[in-house]
């Protein structure tokens, strides 16, 4: 889980405020509980069935349209139309990041039940693009991707990355596909907040020295919650993870697929691997890769993603400490780490200008910006060079352009929904992690123990979900994925947003998982630049056969 979506990296989700909630819910009528185990799988009889089998009509795929908020951003970004009721996007969902379609790339919409128990009252619909398999060799049906997130546009990451840059011998044998989940981007989106307010909400205080802060900090949860289920309607109630996973079924028919091939990183791995235990004889080929543990509770996954970041920040300032301008200094992690909490604490008290006029760099957004560049190695001279800049300089104008980024907000403010849709999904999948601020007080000195620099920030943020409008329709459960073939997981040993442990625990629990471990940082593996991984994640999409159990890469 992450998100800072670019060429090298994928989103997968996880924003101080929306993404560190992998809890979910408030008070509110809520449809049954259920989980990916306990869910009826899609009928293929009654009004389920008209929905599969579809015929998809490709067309060339069309610049984006712009977002009611503002231009969303070439790269990544998408329209964040409101839904009309609970059916399609005013904006055309099939349209995709300018230049796809010279590139060869098609575009198309999938429709789906809006609601799975009541088929027939209403639908979504589902952007989808595809590029054809070049040769040579014989085609061995569609590769599935999704970067992860949850919110993340699988449609930008097809036409930005996977569809151009995936190995050779993969596009030449795959037709290279991907939807926007329901809730996401071009497919029927959730909205909340338009670009000023986004942008206020990006400045929330996550460390509040007193009840004033902390009941400004409560207000924005519950001023964001309001948002979204104003402006995104009956949508809300409806973008869980088996949701999608359904939907992956209805795609793997129109694409005329007897199994589904398949890559997800991050949360994308929940994705699949709930997939799987829905519908472990339609499951091809599966990469799992970032994996998380459907298992853990949310106060869990927050305390375990918090030491992941902790991990990840040692590793950097290890890194960091070997180069003689070091901005933390090139003394020991836990040096560098009270000269960071040093410096957050002086943006707590002023903000730095930046080269925007308007703009200056708050606490959180500095910490945002710091986060991000945990998620890939290749980020960290960046981070140097931005923490240069603010510690030495008084500028955070670096700082707060990598915290846009994280949000994926344009030059002119306008933010793509991935943090709506990560809210939204991630509080409809498990419980909330708090009840309220008094649970988080009382889990502080947990969660500052698992990382001194973000401990309380990731505390408060895994509030979010307690004022959430929509009741939490999934519980922490193990997937077994009984009778599906070899599901190959990919864990890295310092993976910050997805830790290692959880690639061990998810391998553990499917029936046929096989865990590949990567020995590096960053977050996920396959592309990173490991000639090993990449070697053994080809192979296995090429010709179904695995690595062998506990094989490690470095």
């Amino acid at each position: 889980m992450k998100f800072t979506a670019t060429a090298t990296t994928v989103p997968a989700a996880v924003a101080l405020l929306a993404a560190a909630c992998l809890s979910g819910t408030a008070s509110g009528s809520a449809p049954a509980r259920e989980t990916a185990a306990s869910a009826p799988a899609a009928s293929s009889a009654g009004p389920v069935a008209a929905y599969e089998g579809q015929r998809l009509r490709w067309r060339a795929c069309e610049p984006s349209a712009p977002s009611p908020e503002g231009p969303a951003p070439a790269d990544a970004a998408a329209p964040d139309s409101a839904p009309a009721g609970a059916a399609a996007p005013d904006s055309a969902p099939d349209s995709a990041p300018a230049g796809a379609a010279a590139t060869g790339f098609e575009c198309a919409t999938l429709k789906a039940p809006l609601d799975y128990a009541r088929p027939a009252e209403g639908h979504v619909d589902l952007s989808v693009a595809r590029k054809r398999a070049t040769g040579p060799g014989e085609r061995l049906g569609s590769l599935l991707v999704n970067p992860g997130g949850p919110g993340g546009s699988a449609v930008d990451y097809l036409t930005a990355y996977a569809g151009e840059h995936y190995p050779k011998k993969v596009r030449a044998r795959y037709d290279m596909v991907a939807a926007d989940p329901r809730g996401v981007a071009r497919s029927t989106p959730v909205t909340c907040l338009d670009g000023p307010r986004t942008e206020r909400w990006t400045r929330t205080d996550l460390t509040p020295d007193d009840q004033a802060d902390k009941d400004d900090l409560i207000r924005s949860f519950k001023d964001y919650a309001s948002a979204c289920a104003e402006r995104s309607g009956k949508v809300l109630g409806h973008v869980s993870t088996a949701d999608s996973a359904r939907d992956m079924d209805l795609l793997r028919s129109a694409l005329g697929d007897r199994r589904l091939n398949y890559v997800g990183a991050s949360y994308g791995t929940f994705l699949g691997a709930t997939y799987a235990e829905l519908f472990p004889a339609r499951a091809g080929r599966l990469v799992l890769d970032g994996a998380t543990d459907p298992s853990l509770d949310a106060l869990r996954v927050n305390l375990d993603q918090t030491a992941g970041f902790e991990t990840a920040f040692r590793s950097f300032a290890e890194d960091c400490a070997t180069h003689t301008d070091c901005p933390l200094g090139r003394g020991a992690p836990d040096a560098a780490g009270r000269r960071l909490r040093t410096f957050f604490g002086r943006l707590d008290e002023k903000p730095l200008r930046t080269s925007e006029t308007d703009r200056d760099l708050s606490e959180a957004q500095g910490t945002t910006g710091v986060i991000a560049a945990m998620y890939n190695k290749a980020a960290w001279p960046l981070l140097r060079e931005a923490l240069t800049r603010a510690l030495r300089d008084g500028d955070g104008s670096t700082l707060l352009a990598m915290s846009d980024a994280y949000y994926e907000r344009d030059e002119k403010g306008a933010y793509s929904n991935l943090m709506a849709a990560n809210a939204a999904v991630n509080c409809l999948d498990l419980p909330p992690a708090f009840s309220g601020p008094e649970a988080v007080e009382a889990a502080l000195p947990d969660f500052e123990k698992a990382s001194p620099a973000f401990g309380e920030s990731m505390a408060w943020a895994a509030l979010n979900c307690a004022y959430w409008p929509v009741r939490a329709t999934g519980e922490p459960h193990r997937l077994t994925a009984r009778g599906a073939p070899p599901i190959l997981v990919v864990g890295t040993t310092r993976d910050p947003a997805t830790p290692y442990r959880w690639a061990r625990s998810l391998a553990t629990q499917l029936g046929s998982g096989v865990l590949l471990t990567y020995e590096g940082d960053g977050h996920t593996a396959y592309g990173r630049g490991s000639t090993c991984v990449d070697t053994h994640v080809t192979t296995y999409l090429l010709t179904g056969r695995p690595p062998k159990q506990d094989t490690r890469c470095s």
